[in-house]
């Protein structure tokens, strides 16, 4: 036995290897001993080890010896390791889940209301965006390089009308026609009668009379015009000059209907100037929405000089003559019953005249008015028009022609001005005794214009026998068509 407890009888290859011999104690177990020209056999990862720690030799020929306790020690940094990795791992759990608990307390704190919102305001007004060049409205921050236009603050503001509302709702009114309805099924034609609602703007007032304008097709074919005022009263109304072709009407309430408590709750509408108005600006809409009384809708100007042909085969469900003109589109809601009420701007001033018939169920969201400046002109004329009221049927007058109606379409493919053909006329009746002739056009009657004999017809029913109108009409000579003006007094169908 050694004294390194091996047993005698073990190979000792150390000292039986030539290179042993040589090198001593510090060749000995090399990986390779180039003047041997052998390598060591069996021991070479010991040696290794045991130069590399350099401590653990075990007398004599044996400096390589076992590595066991080196192995032993990287056992135990590598235990010192798995510790701290637990303990590492330990504290980013709780990190983790301190974060968490607080990000979840504080969504619970601001859905509840709890949290403090001016303290937030004034971190946020504190903090300020890296690079900030511009205006306090909005920021160019760097971002890799490049410059980014960035809004510092996004705010909803809710605009409050009730001061519009309440200074223009008293020259608001709702307007109700009674009318007849004709119907035909399968050659048969039924009548009945039937109720529609719209709206109107108190727009003057005379010695006798409170002026109302509203749109054209609102008191078409009616037997009966009722105005409601704001305060709840409510008078007859009656027609003064009609429009159609701007689809609009200016209607009358004698001021003896009116009593003193109506007369003083009402306010003549101020209009503004439409031309004057910017896409994007506010707009308030007021009218009889569905008939159920005043209510108020806003948004905004939504577009300008919106061009819309309103003819029956338009495919808008507007059926009636073709308008003329362009029109303001907004997002404020226009309903049926909404069609003649006004649409205000911010200052409260009348900027359009609101029709449900423009765009029709064919839109959704949107809403047309004719412009106030474009209307005035027409309102300014109708107001100045006698005030009519329908005549009984027995007594209403008779002009004495057949005609044809010439339509745009007609006008434009064989240019002829638009109004009432004369195809016949009669003998003996007041036509006839005025000077009127076939091929003559009519195209105002009474100072309202004519576009159909539909429209010639609803005139007539507002004259009597023995009554005197001015006709104007466009007559064929050598040079085309040319401008003529016959003053006829009516006849009586049952006397002619």
């Amino acid at each position: 036995m050694y004294d390194n407890n091996y047993p005698n009888n073990y190979p000792n290859r150390y000292t039986d290897n030539p290179a042993a011999q040589q090198g001593g104690s510090q060749q000995a177990g090399s990986q390779q001993n180039p003047e041997a020209g052998q390598p060591g056999i069996g021991y070479r990862s010991y040696q290794s080890a045991g130069q590399s720690a350099g401590s653990y030799q075990y007398g004599g020929a044996y400096a390589g010896g076992y590595a066991q306790p080196e192995q032993k020690k990287e056992k135990k940094v590598k235990q010192h390791s798995g510790y701290f990795k637990k303990v590492l791992a330990a504290v980013s759990l709780g990190l983790f889940f301190g974060l968490f608990a607080g990000l979840g307390l504080y969504i619970v704190e601001s859905a509840s209301g709890m949290l403090d919102r001016d303290k937030t305001a004034v971190l946020e007004e504190q903090a300020s965006p890296v690079a900030e060049v511009g205006s306090a409205e909005t920021a160019q921050v760097q971002k890799n390089g490049a410059m980014i236009k960035q809004a510092e603050t996004a705010t909803a503001v809710v605009t409050d009308v009730t001061d519009v509302v309440k200074n223009v709702m008293p020259s608001i009114v709702a307007v109700n026609n009674h009318y007849t309805e004709t119907m035909s099924f399968y050659g048969q034609s039924m009548s009945s009668e039937a109720d529609a609602s719209g709206s109107g703007i108190i727009v003057g007032k005379n010695d006798t009379e409170l002026l109302i304008v509203t749109n054209h097709h609102v008191v078409a074919d009616t037997d009966k015009l009722t105005v409601q005022f704001n305060e709840g009263s409510e008078a007859e109304a009656f027609i003064k000059g009609q429009d159609s072709k701007m689809d609009l009407a200016v209607i009358a309430v004698p001021l003896t209907e009116l009593s003193s408590a109506t007369l003083n709750s009402i306010e003549v509408a101020t209009l503004g100037d439409s031309d004057e108005l910017t896409v994007g600006e506010p707009a308030i809409a007021i009218g009889n929405s569905l008939g159920y009384g005043q209510s108020v809708t806003t948004g905004v100007i939504s577009a300008l000089d919106r061009s819309i042909s309103l003819s029956s085969g338009s495919g808008y469900g507007y059926v009636g003559d073709e308008v003329e003109g362009t029109f303001i589109q907004t997002d404020a809601a226009i309903n049926p019953g909404n069609s003649g009420g006004a649409l205000l701007n911010i200052k409260g001033e009348v900027i359009g005249i609101n029709s449900n018939k423009i765009g029709g169920s064919a839109v959704e969201g949107m809403g047309y008015a004719i412009p106030i400046s474009s209307a005035s002109p027409i309102i300014a004329d109708l107001m100045l028009r006698e005030t009519k009221s329908k005549v009984a049927e027995e007594e209403r007058g008779y002009l004495g022609i057949s005609g044809i109606s010439v339509t745009s379409e007609v006008s434009q493919a064989y240019g002829m001005p638009e109004g009432v053909y004369v195809a016949q006329v009669f003998e003996n009746t007041a036509a006839s005794a005025a000077g009127l002739r076939q091929g003559d056009i009519i195209t105002k009657f009474g100072g309202d214009r004519i576009s159909s004999m539909e429209e010639l017809q609803k005139e007539l029913e507002f004259y009597a026998k023995g009554d005197t109108v001015e006709v104007e009409i466009m007559t064929m000579t050598m040079n085309g068509y040319e401008e003529a003006t016959l003053h006829l007094t009516l006849g009586n169908k049952v006397s002619n």
